[in-house]
């Protein structure tokens, strides 16, 4: 493992493991194998998880991690998940055309990157689960997307993530009165303030 691939991912890793026990979570709720991770930069955690995880990211520094194929084994190699992972890097915008098949992979990853659902959702296949936190107003998004149905929320509590599908009629709804479309999301660039916060959504592609 070069240097920059090990600081890039201490970095990455600075409140340990959290991201492991994140996709663990999921992990043990969901059936799935294929992932996207747009905008994923050098998160690799996904991979000590799932079988098969396409990182996509227009960050050089990204490119660079993953570039050092045995660095990033080695890293996934100290944790006790698929013993021969795939593992997958395009460098490009997720907003291009990727060039990736449709309606292929089983989970869509969107945290802190912007409006991937918009995007990405294509690539998704119907049944298949979007994982999309609160920030840059992503979750607002596919709460509108016809294509998709809250199917879950993600809490934590001392440093561990639970999946939770009870009561979802007592999410989505904004502190305040207002119209929620998606030309008001672009603008606002930011997540809508909702009564309940947990720390992500689940939705399930249902068309």
């Amino acid at each position: 493992m070069n240097r920059t691939t090990k600081e890039l991912w201490a970095k990455q890793d600075q409140h340990e493991g959290d991201r492991h026990r994140l996709f663990s979570s999921l992990g043990n709720t969901l059936d799935a194998t294929k992932v996207l991770y747009p905008g994923s930069y050098v998160d690799i955690a996904p991979s000590f998880v799932f079988d098969s995880v396409t990182y996509l990211d227009i960050d050089h520094r990204a490119r660079k991690f993953f570039a050092d194929v045995d660095g990033v084994r080695e890293i996934v190699a100290t944790h006790d998940g698929p013993p021969e992972p795939s593992i997958t890097f395009v460098h490009a915008d997720y907003t291009d055309d990727l060039g990736l098949p449709n309606a292929h992979f089983d989970l869509l990853v969107s945290l802190y990157a912007g409006f991937v659902s918009e995007h990405c959702t294509r690539h998704l296949r119907v049944g298949g689960t979007l994982l999309v936190n609160p920030s840059h107003g992503d979750v607002a998004m596919a709460s509108i997307d016809p294509r998709y149905a809250l199917s879950g929320v993600i809490t934590v509590g001392n440093g561990e993530y639970s999946v939770d599908a009870d009561d979802l009629d007592n999410h989505l709804i904004p502190k305040k009165p207002q119209v929620v479309t998606a030309d008001t999301v672009r603008q606002a660039g930011r997540g809508v303030a909702y009564t309940m916060s947990p720390f992500a959504y689940l939705f399930t592609r249902v068309s």
